[in-house]
């Protein structure tokens, strides 16, 4: 595009603001706050359409019946930090070469800087027939705060049989997810006498319970404990419901796939995850569809006034709240250094966290960074499962979210690689 058409578009653009904020879940919100907790006068719009916000480490417990759903949502206008301006639109597409985004109701919006944290993409329809079933016929997922609730009722009603739950390749948000409900029912089961009635099978894509080995052995103990079956190499390709069946596409150690069925009185279901289409169609795209940034300055590696976290972004850490929590002040600093000419001093060192529900009241706090590298907050053995960790999990983390992250504090419990 020649500099002409370049300033007609940029020119054309129906808004501006000079930084512009795609996407108002954990990374939007907590970024716009950090902002204008730094600078007041600062020039802020982030640009979301949806009304609610959820806090999404707490559909799991949603689904064990820990949490209510009602607990986990919040008005998304009483989150909108005051003096940012609040965007009610969906991007349609991005144009960094001209500072742009197109919103889905027709209008441009301009900016100075941009920071994207849009999310990521729930693949439901790249399992077959998943969607005309999900909620009903057994088939549950945590990963929808609607049918995370129909999960608890499945566990309330199950009194014997099969239960499967499936995990595809990484990445997906929390990677912990899809067995921290397999280990809550089974405690479920077993409080209520009925775990010697069930059969519960691990069925994951990958070939270990976890991407950071050292935290294996603790997740090896309960699968044993609880007698769970772990198939691994297994990917969830079809769901039929009304029949009870699965279809996995199973690889063995030579790469052969076959295609196997199983049969099954419930299902956790956990989707393919991917990057959003509008983010994979854009320019800020890297091969993969995430948006390609510094793993450390978090910003984009083409477009130096643009920046992402969360999600979206193309880091290797674990796609977690608490990844988000550790990454905006990294891009606050980077993108005040920016705008005020200076050399980008803060840089994120991939940490990430995990609470590893392993049973109800008991908790393996996986924390780790960039390389698998652990890095706990705390001075104890970050193996052993703790009632300390679930009252952190269930009390702390939530207050944490929404009292003070959100709102743009940026108090941290110092995490480091200690040796054990």
């Amino acid at each position: 595009m020649d500099t002409t058409s370049k300033q007609q578009t940029a020119g054309a653009a129906a808004l501006k603001h000079r930084i512009v904020i795609v996407g108002g879940g954990a990374a939007g919100i907590t970024v716009a706050a950090e902002l204008k907790r730094r600078d007041a006068r600062l020039d802020v719009a982030i640009v979301e359409p949806s009304e609610a916000h959820s806090y999404q480490p707490g559909w799991t417990l949603v689904g064990a019946g820990v949490f209510t759903r009602r607990q986990t949502e919040r008005e998304e206008r009483s989150l909108i930090p005051k003096g940012v301006t609040w965007i009610k639109a969906a991007v349609s597409a991005f144009d960094p070469e001209n500072n742009v985004v197109s919103l889905s109701d027709g209008r441009t919006l301009g900016y100075d800087y941009l920071v994207a944290c849009p999310g990521l993409k729930i693949a439901w329809d790249a399992i077959q027939g998943l969607r005309d079933t999900l909620g009903r016929n057994g088939v549950c997922s945590n990963y929808r705060a609607d049918t995370a609730e129909y999960t608890w009722r499945l566990i309330q009603e199950f009194q014997g049989g099969t239960a499967l739950f499936t995990q595809p390749a990484m990445p997906i948000k929390c990677a912990g997810a899809p067995q921290k409900i397999m280990y809550m029912m089974a405690d479920h089961l077993r409080r209520r006498g009925k775990l010697d009635a069930s059969k519960l099978k691990f069925c994951l894509a990958g070939d270990a319970l976890f991407g950071v080995p050292f935290f294996v052995p603790p997740l090896q103990k309960a699968v044993d404990d609880y007698g769970i079956d772990t198939c691994y190499r297994h990917n969830l390709i079809a769901i039929n419901g009304p029949a009870k069946a699965a279809l996995f596409s199973v690889t063995d150690k030579d790469g052969v796939a076959r295609d196997v069925e199983m049969r099954f009185d419930m299902i956790h279901v956990v989707p393919p995850q991917t990057g959003l289409d509008v983010v994979r169609d854009s320019p800020l795209a890297n091969v993969a569809g995430w948006i390609e940034v510094d793993a450390a300055t978090l910003r984009h590696v083409r477009y130096p006034n643009v920046f992402s976290l969360g999600d979206a972004a193309s880091t290797t850490n674990a796609k977690t709240a608490a990844a988000v929590r550790l990454q905006s002040p990294v891009v606050v600093a980077n993108l005040l250094a920016a705008i005020q000419g200076k050399d980008m001093a803060e840089a994120y060192d991939g940490y990430g966290s995990c609470p590893l529900t392993v049973a109800l009241g008991k908790i393996v706090l996986a924390e780790f960074a960039y390389g698998g590298k652990v890095t706990p907050s705390f001075p104890l053995d970050p193996r052993v499962p703790r009632k300390s960790m679930w009252y952190l999990k269930t009390k702390f983390l939530p207050w944490l979210y929404w009292s003070h992250m959100l709102r743009g504090g940026t108090i941290d419990i110092r995490h480091r690689e200690r040796g054990w």
